[in-house]
């Protein structure tokens, strides 16, 4: 399947602190910051490395949180 992107779908870098707040964690409810270093350490979320530094898309990680990281309902 292939997709295209048009300009203004172009993928949007941000650091970790703009992921935080980047509106896809509930309000009063996001991980911290140290959180979100092992989570991408243990690679559990989509990240980019430019040199050292390391760049999160806001869209990847949502779509991955919803698919990929669902805590089963107790019960």
């Amino acid at each position: 399947m292939e997709t295209t992107h048009s300009p203004s779908q172009e993928s949007q870098l941000t650091d970790i602190i703009g992921l935080r707040s980047s509106g896809i964690f509930p309000k009063d409810k996001e991980p911290s910051i140290a959180t979100l270093r092992n989570w991408t350490k243990l690679r559990r979320i989509p990240h980019h490395r430019v040199g050292h530094f390391i760049y999160y898309n806001a869209a990847e990680v949502a779509t991955h949180i919803r698919t990929r990281l669902k805590v089963p309902a107790r019960g």
